[in-house]
């Protein structure tokens, strides 16, 4: 992958992850539910690639 579309990459999904921050804020979702929401999807996808 050529270094340009790698940092292209990178700071798009910068930029989606503070968008989802903002708008979490935003609508007055407690910090506590983002991270337990954070913590779930992860174990989600760990649980599922070690099945496999």
């Amino acid at each position: 992958m050529p270094l340009t579309h790698f940092l292209g990459l990178l700071a798009l999904v910068i930029l989606s992850a503070g968008l989802t921050l903002a708008l979490a804020f935003w609508s007055g979702m407690p910090l506590a539910a983002v991270a337990f929401a954070a913590l779930s999807a992860s174990l989600i996808l760990t649980w599922s690639r070690v099945g496999r």
